[in-house]
This record gives C-alpha cells, structure tokens and sequence, in this order.
C-alpha cells in the first residue's frame, strides 16, 4: 500500500522506487503473536463441530429426561460454541484466499469480523441463561442430579479434547484462541454442573441449579471479555495486542540518516498479521533499497508485523508533507 503523503515532487522512477521499496512480505512465524498467514486447522475444526454437535444433542435429550437448568445452559452454550467455531473456520478458511484487483488484501479481515462475532454470540447466549436462572431461584424445580453428573462429565472429557485441539496455535491467533477458551471454559462449566449434581443429591437443595447456572454465566463472560477487547480493536484498526507501538517508532527514528518520522500506522491485517506504514525524513535524499529491506525484515522479527510499506521524504519545506502532524490521518 503506497501512502500519499503531499511532500516535495520526485522524478517519476525515484519516486517509485522510494515508495514501493519498503513493501517486504517474511514467511515464517513472528514475534508478539502474529504469523504470516493462518495455519490450516480445517482438521482441528472439524473434529471439534463433529464432537460438540453430537454431546448437544446428547444433552438436550437429557435435559428433557432431568429438567436441569444448569443442563440448558451447558448445552445452550455448546451450541452457541458450534456456531463460533464454524465462523472461525469459516473465517480462516476465507483468510487463505488469494488478493484480487478489487479487493487487494484479499479476505483476511474476516477472521477478525469472526472473532468479534463470536464474542458477541456468546454475550446473547449468556443473557438468556442468566434471565432464566434469576427466574428459578425464586422457584426453584426437581432435577435428576444423577443424570446430570453423567451427561456433564461426558461434556468434561469432550470439552477438553476439544480444547486440546487449538492449545498450540491459540497464542498466534485471536480466532484460535477465542475457540481454545470456549473450550478451555466448558470444560471447566461442566465441571461445575457436576459439582452441582453431587451438592443437589446430598442435600436436595434444588437452588443449587440455578445457582451454578448463574456461577456459570460469570465464568463465561469472564473469558470473552478479552476476546471482545481484542476483537473490537483489531476492527477498529487498533495497533495488535503484543505490539510497542513506541518501541517500532523508537526504531524507527533510530534508523541511519533518519531524523523524523510521522504518519506511523500500526494495524491488524488479520487475526494473524500486521501491517505498517511511515513516513521517514532523511537528511540523505538516495534511494536505499538495502535500509528498506533491513528495516522491513528488523519490524518483522522485533515485532511480528508481516506487511511493511515506508515511505522515504527529505523533510522539504517548500514542499511539506500534509500528513506530518501527528493529528492527521
């Protein structure tokens, strides 16, 4: 992406080789959470769907046979986490898709657009839960506790299978960690249901159910709050959680021959990658294709951020680069 920056005119041929120089794509894993590319997981997803879809309706025909609330919400929650891992999946898959001329970064945003959805999907998912157990803790039902701590410690051994799948690729990939979570967390609901079966079949407290039901719902927006976070400011072009935005300006400014920089940009391509554009001033107006390509390969392998573009400018005051200040977008 080349940056328009208003500064002095250049000779056509050293213009595009000051502009476009910087633009330099490394494979290989980066720093701070961001690969080049998503890894494929089409295996991991697929297994996950097969095996939480099926432990769904395992539980809603239980849930029927028990009347359990806390049943619901476990079961209700599998099924909200069936949806976010297909749009994950879905969203990685889009994520491989080549650049065209209309849209030239390709589908990569729409692993983040996944993963704010999931977020968002799961925040719907636990409203109801939570409206519905206030509601039975006033009058609270009979509830087979044997059933129950059955059909929730298949969800344990299922839920953590699941879980185990995307363990290795949840720190490079919002996506991957959103699915590792939900699963992490079921696991752990599930434990809860249990413990809440054993407490009803000792002591016949029936308000256990919802209870848990509640304890469950503030477990679950417990680990979305930062997937939301971070999903929302991925889309809002924030700069990537993991990424000194001071440190890449410090840098940058430190680079040979540099004596400002402005028009910093730091933001997320994907769940997976990074991108950047600056403008550099130097005192030495000649293309340097060798700094182009050692800053692009240092802000890579300091910084995890895959796709650079810089922009090389003499700081002309005939001639002032309109995006200098740092209030100009």
């Amino acid at each position: 992406m080349i940056a328009s920056s208003g500064a002095d005119t250049l000779p056509s041929a050293e213009s595009a080789c000051r502009e476009s120089h910087g633009h330099r794509h490394h494979h290989g894993r980066g720093h701070h959470g961001h690969s080049h590319g998503p890894a494929s997981y089409d295996r991991a997803f697929a297994v996950g769907v097969a095996l939480n879809v099926g432990f769904v309706v395992v539980e809603a025909f239980f849930v029927l046979r028990s009347g359990s609330l806390a049943l619901l919400a476990d079961a209700g929650h599998n099924l909200s986490d069936v949806a976010g891992l297909l749009l994950a999946w879905g969203a990685t898959v889009l994520a491989r898709r080549v650049p065209t001329p209309r849209r030239t970064y390709g589908l990569r945003r729409s692993s983040i657009l996944a993963a704010l959805m999931n977020a968002l999907l799961l925040l719907v998912a636990v409203g109801g839960i939570a409206w519905e157990a206030v509601g039975r803790l006033g009058a609270p039902t009979e509830v087979a506790g044997r059933i129950v701590i059955g059909v929730a410690l298949v969800g344990i051994a299922i839920n953590t299978a699941t879980a185990l799948l995307f363990m290795r690729g949840r720190k490079d990939d919002l996506n991957l960690r959103g699915a590792f979570l939900h699963m992490a967390a079921d696991a752990l609901v599930s434990l809860g249901v249990v413990l809440a079966g054993i407490g009803m079949l000792a002591t016949g407290w029936t308000w256990l159910d919802p209870l848990v039901s509640l304890v469950i719902v503030a477990v679950i927006l417990f680990g979305t709050w930062g997937l939301l976070k971070d999903s929302l400011d991925l889309a809002l072009d924030a700069v990537p959680t993991g990424i000194d935005e001071a440190g890449v300006r410090r840098y940058l400014e430190e680079l040979p021959a540099v004596t400002a920089v402005h028009d910093l940009h730091i933001w997320g391509m994907s769940t997976t990658e990074a991108a950047l554009t600056a403008h550099l001033v130097r005192t030495d107006p000649a293309c340097d294709d060798a700094l182009l390509h050692q800053a692009a390969q240092e802000l890579h392998d300091r910084f995890g951020i895959e796709h650079v573009t810089l922009q090389l400018e003499t700081g002309s005051e005939a001639h002032p680069c309109r995006l200098a200040s740092d209030r100009t977008v």
